[in-house]
């Protein structure tokens, strides 16, 4: 497993990764209508939308069948006092958690932020999700809340905070 600087040319493989764990990790959360109308096709043009930007920090695990996991983040979207930089998205195929996998993505991430002079991080997360206990035992508190709707649901969402970045550049739980 290697963990290496996202490139646009990856746009394809870390939407697939996108739609993929979407299915499967938010199936009885989110409606199905719309985990059923996420789009491949769709969801490259978006992230090479997000290359073209080149405002985010941007991770992906691959193996030798190809990337099976990707981490982004950067400046901090939604304000939260004391916080300057999120963790905006972080994704792994269900077939490679639980494997250390998301940890080494996330001290990559911690790391390359903390070397762009980001102190803090937080991540929003739906509280059904079951990475919200991933981000706990990555040493995170809940610093907000906040309703948020999709596919014409309402869910709680949570964000959690690392305060100090260089407590986790690789050595986070």
């Amino acid at each position: 497993m290697t963990i290496r600087t996202a490139e646009p040319g990856d746009a394809a493989a870390i939407a697939s990764v996108h739609v993929s764990s979407w299915r499967t990790t938010y199936r009885g959360i989110v409606p199905d209508a719309f985990l059923d109308s996420l789009n491949i096709e769709a969801r490259t043009l978006r992230w090479q939308e997000i290359f073209a930007a080149q405002k985010t920090i941007f991770f992906v695990a691959e193996d030798q069948a190809g990337i099976f996991g990707f981490i982004n983040g950067g400046r901090i979207r939604q304000p939260i006092a004391g916080y300057d930089a999120e963790l905006y998205a972080m994704y792994l195929l269900r077939v490679r958690q639980g494997q250390g996998h998301g940890r080494a993505l996330f001290h990559s991430l911690a790391g390359a932020l903390l070397d762009q002079g980001f102190t803090s991080m937080t991540v929003w997360v739906l509280e059904q999700n079951p990475a919200a206990g991933f981000y706990r035992r990555m040493g995170g508190a809940q610093v907000a809340g906040q309703k948020i709707e999709i596919g014409g649901a309402e869910l709680d969402e949570l964000a959690f905070g690392w305060p100090s970045l260089k407590e986790c550049r690789g050595a986070c739980p």
